[in-house]
């Protein structure tokens, strides 16, 4: 909302005498703003909320808003950190309404979205980080939506910063070797356990992981990226409840390893990662 301030000055006789200084505020037709739900990204998507209020006593009809998703120039060409997904959730005072049409070709263009005199919408929609997202540093995503439409003097805009995470980012693969066996037969699960994040899991982040076995595993045996462990300071296991769990601290997991091509501004994620495999026989 835009501020004004004025005063009057009155002169006679050769004096000056300045009034008092008022101040007022222009109420803008429509009034925009954008949030994001959450202040950091990793690999998922992130959710975009962009609210419209109409305080003009006329109605809005099919307002364009379209998001830059965060566009920059890079390797001779724009590039989007960004790219948006479907569906568009539309709210008019807080009413589900039909979901407007949308593209994402290059940006996204969200069309049809009216607005009644004195009332506001909220619009909803997820975009997900390419290979253009800035993975680590302080350096994040920026994106604008901007509304147009022949009711307005001129465009409108709102933006949102967003920044990569900082911390560890993890996920576990589970397999089985082999996966038809005999009643009897030795079995191995492989876990493999990834960082995506720009910091280590070190011992004192005390990661476990734990299972519990079905069919129960009999005298097992445990590597850590193909170091024996020991039963007590590596695992505990219980062979009468098929329950494993490693020790606190024991797995340590380094950071993701980032790149980026200066040639076309993509970045790149080798996440780091060890493999713990319990072998043991079933009966």
């Amino acid at each position: 909302m835009a501020t004004f301030t004025n005063k009057a000055t009155l002169t006679y006789n050769g004096v000056a005498v300045d009034s008092n200084t008022v101040t007022g505020k222009i109420e803008e037709l429509l009034e925009i703003y954008k949030t994001a739900q959450t202040e950091t990204y990793a690999t998922g998507p992130v959710t975009y909320t962009v609210t419209l209020v109409n305080n003009g006593l006329t109605a809005l009809e099919n307002l364009t808003l379209t998001d830059d998703l965060g566009a920059y120039e890079a390797g001779g060409g724009t590039v989007y950190p960004l790219q948006a997904n479907g569906p568009v959730r539309y709210f008019l005072d807080g009413v589900p309404k039909p979901d407007p049409a949308f593209t994402s070709d290059a940006g996204l263009v969200i069309s049809g979205i009216s607005l009644p005199a004195g009332s506001s919408a909220a619009i909803v929609y997820t975009a997900t980080p390419t290979e253009f997202a800035p993975r680590d540093g302080d350096v994040g995503v920026t994106n604008t939506v901007t509304a147009t439409g022949a009711g307005l003097a001129a465009p409108v805009s709102a933006q949102a910063t967003v920044l990569p995470a900082s911390g560890a980012v993890m996920a576990v693969y589970k397999s089985v070797t082999p996966d038809v066996v005999g009643e009897d037969a030795e079995i191995s699960y492989a876990f493999i356990i990834e960082n995506s994040g720009v910091e280590a899991v070190d011992p004192k982040s005390a990661a476990v992981l734990s299972d519990v076995f079905t069919p129960i595993l009999h005298n097992i045996a445990v590597t850590l990226d193909g170091t024996a462990l020991s039963e007590g300071t590596g695992y505990t296991y219980d062979e009468s409840t098929g329950e494993f769990s490693t020790v606190p601290g024991v797995i340590d997991v380094p950071a993701a390893t980032v790149t980026q091509d200066p040639a076309t501004g993509a970045y790149t994620v080798v996440p780091g990662s060890v493999t713990l495999t319990v072998t043991g026989t079933i009966a």
